[in-house]
């Protein structure tokens, strides 16, 4: 709710949930410019939710305090998405979304 607050206040349009059947669902009925996800989720990762929005041509953001847990535990490789360590500045966190938007990467 943290960064939605961050992103409304910044006058984004957001649409929030906080799971990856959520985030499936939301990205299967509407077209976005950008997906920002944690990078654990109750039912997943937030790297499932990259890899859909990926395919449809959406860039994503991954932020997550558990980088070395998640690259642990479930086998993946996060130099493939663009990753934002957290705790951060709302400043970081809308840094990176500008860039992003723009159409460079993080990595």
């Amino acid at each position: 709710m943290v960064f939605e607050h961050i992103l409304l206040d910044d006058g984004h349009d957001v649409d929030a949930t906080a799971t990856v059947l959520g985030g499936d669902d939301l990205l299967r009925r509407s077209d976005y410019d950008l997906l920002v996800s944690d990078g654990r989720l109750p039912d997943g990762t937030g790297m499932t939710l990259a890899d859909k929005a990926r395919e449809k041509g959406i860039p994503s953001l991954i932020v997550t305090g558990y980088a070395f847990n998640l690259r642990d535990s479930d086998c993946v490789d996060l130099s493939a998405y663009n990753v934002l360590l957290k705790p951060m500045r709302p400043a970081e966190l809308l840094g990176a979304i500008a860039r992003l938007l723009r159409g460079e990467n993080l990595l």
